[in-house]
């Protein structure tokens, strides 16, 4: 082979290394591509969820100030009903036996 085909054998090899070099750095591209949008989601998310629980340390206090509510208004309530009248109790009479 003469020195022209080995420099066109070199030049046809530069060419599909350079060829295989831009298709990988484009997937790779397009894989990055992909994962800053799932980061991006992932972080809206994240401060979707830091937003919804930012008070969540107040449960507690709710929780107890609800009980003393309720017993309140149990206390409300029963005072506002109306009392039952008074029974008459009925006496029965236990006779032994006989036997």
């Amino acid at each position: 082979m003469s020195d022209n085909g080995y420099w066109f054998v070199a030049l046809g090899l530069g060419l599909v290394v350079a060829i295989v070099a831009v298709v990988l750095l484009e997937v790779f591209l397009r894989q990055v591509y992909r994962i800053e949008r799932g980061a991006g989601l992932v972080w809206t998310a994240g401060k979707q969820v830091a937003g919804n629980t930012a008070t969540t340390w107040l449960l507690g206090e709710t929780s107890d100030r609800l009980t003393k509510l309720t017993d309140e208004a149990g206390l409300h309530a029963q005072l506002l009903s109306p009392q039952p009248a008074p029974q008459q109790r009925v006496h029965r009479v236990v006779q032994a036996d006989p036997q």
